[in-house]
């Protein structure tokens, strides 16, 4: 298997050059021009994963694997760094922040585990600084959960979901009384650290989210439909009850 794997990765190298030297298409592309199809592909294979469509991942996967080869590669012709340095740079990254892996150190929990990781980026990688390296180029709620794990390495965060639920009612409770960008600001990021509590990913659930509430509307339609009424024109309260069948037939 692993022999295989190999000479398939090698494979994909060797044609990520040619189509590098050979295609007009490719022979433009910069970092810059590159990143957005990386990130772009990153939510597909999210997609995949999440849906359960091991074919889809599959196929996903490759062309994220094909982003890291072509980014690469352009690292190579900088001469700022190749494939072969990029595995052995988070191989080794790997081993040292694993410890408890490959070392001595004791990490029964997942969370520890997590502790375990700041304390060594602090200490043997020499970051800096509660929130070193949290890119702000990240989507917004994965920017403030990234935000909230800073604050949580050192201490600052509340003791328990309750007190996470606590927080978003206050929240929710000032955005009523002074509807603005800033308080609603200020629920999203109370909502993303229920999230953290939950241990679930928001920018994943946001997005798995809109897509229920897209798969209700279209039930919610075909069912008018089956009436003969177009839900488009609809009155509120006639399209809101058929949304509701659409959930119910969920």
């Amino acid at each position: 298997m692993a022999e295989g794997a190999a000479e398939a990765l090698l494979d994909l190298q060797r044609l990520t050059e040619r189509l590098r030297r050979e295609c007009p298409w490719d022979r433009e592309q910069t970092a810059a021009t590159i990143v957005p199809h990386t990130v772009e592909e990153s939510y597909e294979v999210a997609d995949a994963a999440l849906a359960g469509d091991d074919a889809k991942l599959l196929d996903e996967l490759g062309d994220l694997l094909f982003q890291v080869y072509f980014l690469a590669l352009l690292l190579e012709e900088r001469g700022a760094g190749d494939l072969g340095q990029v595995a052995r740079a988070v191989h080794e990254k790997l081993v040292r922040r694993h410890p408890h892996v490959f070392g001595d150190v004791e990490a029964r929990t997942a969370d520890r585990v997590r502790s375990n990781w700041e304390r060594i980026k602090r200490e043997q990688e020499g970051r800096e600084g509660i929130f070193h390296d949290v890119g702000e180029g990240l989507p917004g709620l994965l920017f403030a959960r990234k935000v909230q794990q800073r604050a949580k390495a050192v201490g600052f965060e509340y003791p328990d979901l309750a007190g996470a639920m606590a927080d978003l009612a206050d929240e929710l409770r000032e955005l009523d009384e002074e509807p603005s960008g800033n308080e609603l600001g200020d629920v999203l990021f109370a909502a993303v650290n229920v999230a953290r509590r939950l241990e679930v990913d928001p920018e994943l659930e946001v997005r798995q989210a809109a897509k229920r509430f897209r798969r209700r509307v279209e039930v919610a339609e075909k069912l008018a439909a089956d009436d003969g009424k177009d839900w488009t024109t609809l009155p509120l309260e006639e399209q809101d009850s058929y949304f509701d069948l659409a959930k119910e037939a969920e």
